[in-house]
């Protein structure tokens, strides 16, 4: 069980939070994801994993959009992942760096808004349902 978070900030335009592994490029470009954990609420998930993986503690999750059901990319084992559109205050900064702690300690994330609609396709094809989302 996974979760990934289309989260908006709304401008003249509609922008998407994504993020760059610093230093590794072939990762590309992502939305906030991850893991549940053992009798975790997934609106409890999604919020939990875009505050580790871009810092930001002031998300709302708006409502669920998909569930997309396919293997796992590198090891082919079956993996669900719920997509959530969530929202953040418009004064959200535009870029900034932020260091994971706890798991994934020590990697670093460059975080942004990217205008919709998308100019390159996200890695992992975690763009799929962003028409579905309505934004």
């Amino acid at each position: 069980m996974r979760v990934a978070a289309y989260v908006i900030r709304r401008r003249a335009v509609p922008e998407l939070l994504v993020f760059d592994h610093v230093g590794m490029a072939d990762a590309g470009t992502q939305v906030p994801a991850g893991g549940v954990e053992p009798g975790e609420e997934l609106s409890y998930a999604i919020l939990r994993e875009v505050a580790e993986e871009t810092g930001l503690p002031d998300a709302t999750v708006l409502r669920e959009v998909a569930v997309d059901e396919r293997p796992h990319p590198e090891t082919r084992r079956p993996r669900r992942t719920t997509f959530f559109l969530l929202r953040t205050p418009e004064d959200t900064p535009d870029a900034w760096l932020h260091r994971v702690r706890g798991d994934g300690a020590g990697l670093t994330f460059a975080c942004r808004f990217e205008p919709l609609p998308l100019r390159r396709p996200l890695a992992d094809g975690q763009d799929a349902w962003l028409e579905q989302a309505g934004i």
